[in-house]
C-alpha cells in the first residue's frame, strides 16, 4: 500500500507533471503559451528550498501589483529583496526588462519624420518610460521635420530638472536644426503642466524666435500619457 501522500507540502518543478514545467511547456506548446510567473520562472532559473520558482516569480509579479509596467521599474537592489533572489538572478531579470524595453520601442536607423505629438512620444518611449526621476530631452528637426538627433539634456528629482537654454540652442546650433521639440517626463503620471513648466516653454519659444529655431512643442510625458503645448495651442505664451 503507498505510503500517505502530505498534501501541505509544496511541489518542486520535477514534481509537476512534464507539460506543466514552464521550460518543456514552451518548447512544446511555444514561449507564448506560458504566463507572466512562467516566463519570470525561466529567468530566474531555480526556486528555493520552500517553494518551486514559480512560486517565487509568482510571489515577486503579486508585489509588483501583477504588472509588468511596475516590475520594470525595479532595480537589482529590489530585486534582492526576495529570498532566493541574488545578485546574478537580479541583473537577468532587470537586463529582461532592458532588452524588451528597447525591443518595444527601438525606432532602427531609418529616418524619423516627426510631424505630431504622437510621433514625439513614441519616439521618446525607450528614453522615458519607467524613469523615477523628472529628465529632460529634445528632439533636434530639419526644416522637413525629420529627426536629426535627440539629446538628453538633464536629469534631476521626482518633481524638477534644471534645464540651461543656453545648452539647448548651442546643441541646436552645432547640429543645424531648424526645430526642436522639448520634452521632460513627470514620474508623478500626471501630465498637468506646472507653472514652472510654462515658464520654461515661453523661455524656450522666444529665445528660439531669436535664433530662428522654432520650438515646435513642449511633450509632458508619462508612462501611459502625454500633454502636448501644441496640441493644445498654448505654446507660444
Amino acid at each position: 500500500m503507498p505510503n500517505k501522500i502530505d498534501l501541505t507540502a509544496p511541489l518542486k518543478i520535477q514534481d509537476w507533471a512534464e507539460e506543466d514545467r514552464p521550460r518543456e511547456k514552451l518548447l512544446k506548446k511555444g514561449v507564448s503559451s506560458l504566463t507572466d510567473a512562467e516566463l519570470l520562472a525561466v529567468l530566474i532559473g531555480s526556486g528555493t528550498r520552500d517553494i518551486s520558482v514559480v512560486v517565487l516569480a509568482q510571489h515577486i509579479l503579486k508585489a509588483n501589483g501583477n504588472s509588468l509596467q511596475e516590475l520594470a521599474k525595479r532595480s537589482v537592489q529590489e530585486f534582492k529583496q526576495f529570498r532566493g533572489i541574488g545578485e546574478a538572478k537580479a541583473i537577468i531579470i532587470v537586463c529582461a526588462m532592458e532588452l524588451t524595453r528597447r525591443r518595444v520601442y527601438e525606432s532602427g536607423n531609418k529616418r524619423e519624420l516627426v510631424n505630431s505629438s504622437c510621433k514625439a512620444y513614441a519616439l521618446l518611449q525607450p528614453d522615458l518610460t519607467d524613469k523615477l526621476i523628472e529628465e529632460f530631452w529634445i528632439l533636434l528637426l530639419n526644416k522637413s521635420k525629420y529627426l536629426i538627433k535627440k539629446i538628453k539634456i538633464s536629469s534631476g528629482g521626482t518633481s524638477i530638472t534644471v534645464v540651461d537654454p543656453k545648452l539647448v540652442f548651442k546643441l541646436a546650433l552645432e547640429h543645424q536644426a531648424a526645430a526642436i521639440i522639448a520634452a521632460h517626463n513627470h514620474p508623478s503620471g500626471n501630465p498637468s503642466p506646472s507653472i514652472t513648466d510654462i515658464q520654461l516653454t515661453k523661455r524656450l519659444s522666444e529665445a528660439g524666435q531669436l535664433l530662428n529655431i522654432i520650438i515646435t512643442d513642449h511633450i509632458i510625458f508619462t508612462d501611459k500619457t502625454y500633454f502636448s503645448f501644441a496640441d493644445q495651442g498654448i505654446l507660444l505664451l
